[in-house]
């Protein structure tokens, strides 16, 4: 029989289910464990369930090739679906381990209790030697004196527990931590710092912030581990770093092994879309980390072009090469973007089953003035592989982190609308996964 949770949480299911709304305006995106962290472009869990109770009620196996902070991963896991993902961005992985892991509630409650009881108190244990946090050229340009000393004693906690799925679950706290106590305006994923007038008031309680991110990751995953605790399967997640844009490993997902991929791709190079490497670096160091600004440079759009290609999409092609009009060098930067997306698709379809389907939310971006038709290229690079379209679903995006318009060109006035829309593509394999 269902518990109280499990069936709530269903039946909230089904009424979204009933309604072809792809917006989900005023639904709550930070139930169970999609409570634990923030992380740029975050695709919201209710488009991913809803694609899974649409496409994916008979899948055992879902794969996430971009899976970033496992939103995906998540929702396959509470519907019993075993769950692939990969990312380059190692703070990423760390967030999704932990958001699919599944620690024992006690032995978690106690840790906490230990922590909190000895916060509260001010008798975290004292470093002697303060250690180098690699990654972060100038400490104090970021953390205030006090708020250095207490990170460092909270990580000298974390690195004794020796439960790897607890260490897991406050090394994301601690992530949050570490953001929220910088000198860094969080309101932004970029690292801009405050300024002196704010500075001069900005004293963060650093173990205050540790136990509040500690007590409501615990409800959540209550929560999570309630519904996962009723499945007759209980599902299993894997996380790997390879990059889909070369390969698929196939000692780790074998081809043509998966029912759906539900994902969301980036919407171009993190140097002109969103810096993840920016967003993840101060986590990053203080948990020891592969240092982000690499991640940067190895993401889609990262390697420069010397001639424009030519993709299997008319309408892609035509939009670059207005682009290239007005700026030959934008037009290979962007071209550079598609030519991953590209190799990434290639690799990702030989994975699909016959039958199965692949969705991708994504955003059309504007580039000197031109739309750039993403959800028609993912079509057709698709459709190259023998898939068919299914339908693309149109959702307005109801709250985002940026401004209404920008200013693509840097000059004085001249502004442009940022994006306001989703494009969910679904395809099905239908053939052979070959390139026709």
């Amino acid at each position: 029989m269902l518990k109280t949770t499990q069936l709530s949480f269903i039946e909230s299911l089904k009424r979204e289910k009933e309604t072809d709304d792809w917006t989900f305006n005023g639904a709550s995106t930070r139930e169970i464990t999609h409570c634990y962290h923030d992380y740029p472009a975050r695709m919201i869990p209710q488009v991913a369930g809803k694609l899974l109770d649409l496409f994916g009620i008979s899948a055992k196996y879902l794969f996430d090739p971009y899976c970033g902070s496992g939103t995906s991963l998540v929702e396959a896991n509470i519907r019993g679906i075993n769950a692939y993902g990969t990312d380059l961005n190692p703070l990423a992985r760390l967030i999704a381990k932990a958001k699919t892991a599944t620690p024992d509630i006690e032995l978690l409650e106690k840790q906490i209790a230990i922590f909190t009881r000895m916060a509260l108190s001010d008798k975290l244990r004292k470093v002697k030697e303060m250690p180098e946090i690699y990654g972060i050229s100038r400490l104090d340009f970021w953390f205030k004196p006090v708020v250095i000393d207490r990170l460092v004693r909270i990580r000298a906690f974390i690195n004794e527990i020796t439960n790897e799925e607890i260490r897991l679950f406050f090394q994301v706290a601690f992530s949050e931590t570490v953001r929220e106590s910088s000198n860094t305006r969080n309101e932004e994923f970029k690292l801009y710092r405050y300024n002196e007038e704010k500075l001069a008031k900005f004293n963060p309680d650093v173990y205050g912030i540790m136990s509040a991110k500690l007590q409501r990751n615990l409800e959540g995953y209550k929560k999570f581990k309630a519904i996962i605790d009723n499945l007759k399967h209980p599902p299993f997640t894997n996380i790997y770093s390879f990059n889909t844009v070369n390969e698929i490993p196939e000692d780790l997902i074998q081809p043509e092994s998966i029912d759906i991929v539900v994902t969301s791709p980036p919407y171009g190079d993190s140097g002109t879309t969103v810096a993840y490497g920016q967003y993840s670096r101060l986590s990053a160091a203080w948990l020891e980390l592969e240092e982000p600004d690499k991640i940067d440079r190895k993401l889609m759009g990262g390697k420069p072009l010397k001639d424009l290609p030519l993709f299997p999409s008319d309408s892609l092609n035509i939009a670059i090469n207005e682009i290239r009009k007005a700026d030959e060098k934008r037009a290979r930067e962007v071209a550079s973007f598609y030519v991953d997306l590209l190799d990434s698709i290639s690799n990702v379809a030989k994975v699909i089953k016959k039958g199965g389907y692949a969705c991708y939310v994504v955003g059309n971006r504007k580039v000197k003035g031109v739309v750039l038709p993403t959800d028609i290229a993912v079509r057709n690079f698709f459709e190259n592989h023998g898939f068919e379209h299914v339908n693309t679903f149109i959702r307005s995006i109801p709250n985002k982190r940026m401004p209404s318009k920008n200013s693509p060109t840097n000059a004085a006035g001249v502004l442009d609308s940022t994006m306001t829309q989703e494009y969910i593509v679904v395809m099905r394999c239908s053939s052979t996964n070959l390139i026709r």
